[in-house]
């Protein structure tokens, strides 16, 4: 999935491609992924490439359907997503060792390439990651699992005790009921 930036030869061109998903693997257990998500659909890239030089733009949008699996319950579900991008990217320099700098907006929209080429694998992973949410859940409303059985309460019910009672608080039950019973004697 490397696109060669020496095949570029007019200054404004345009790149389309579907991907299969196999081509992204198959989750963590495959080398180098560490997030629990799948590829499951077809992932359509397509963008502009802008050429000034050495420096290319690449303004576009990644489309797929990622299968994640739900926080709370821990049951697969699918979340479409559809990611627009717009990075610069300029050839790879050495570190000259300018020491701290402060981080400026352009740099945060800015990649390196290497040897005439773009890995838009690369590229795509990185609007995934961006794209899953911090807590992904099946539905808004998920009851998620029973603590005690197991049960996953979307689906079913269960006879579990649901008062939780806080340990941190348990010295002050133990007050409290030894207050009661002395209130009581007297």
């Amino acid at each position: 999935m490397l696109l060669d930036l020496r095949k570029i030869g007019t200054p404004l061109e345009r790149y389309e491609k579907v991907y299969a998903p196999e081509a992204f693997g198959s989750g963590p257990a495959d080398a180098g992924n560490d997030v629990d998500f799948r590829v499951a659909a077809p992932v359509t890239l397509a963008f502009d490439i802008v050429k000034d030089k050495e420096t290319f733009r690449l303004a576009g949008s990644v489309r797929t359907t990622l299968g994640l699996t739900c926080s709370r319950c821990l049951e697969p579900f699918t979340l479409p997503v559809d990611a627009s991008f717009d990075l610069m990217y300029q050839p790879h320099a050495e570190n000259k060792g300018e020491g701290e700098l402060e981080i400026e907006e352009d740099d945060l929209t800015t990649a390196f390439y290497e040897h005439d080429e773009i890995d838009l694998g690369q590229l795509m992973r990185e609007q995934f990651y961006l794209s899953l949410p911090m807590k992904p859940l099946c539905r808004a409303d998920c009851k998620g699992l029973c603590p005690s059985c197991g049960t996953n309460w979307n689906s079913a019910t269960c006879e579990c005790r649901r008062e939780w009672e806080d340990p941190r608080f348990k010295a002050l039950k133990e007050l409290r009921i030894k207050n009661s019973e002395l209130r009581i004697k007297n």
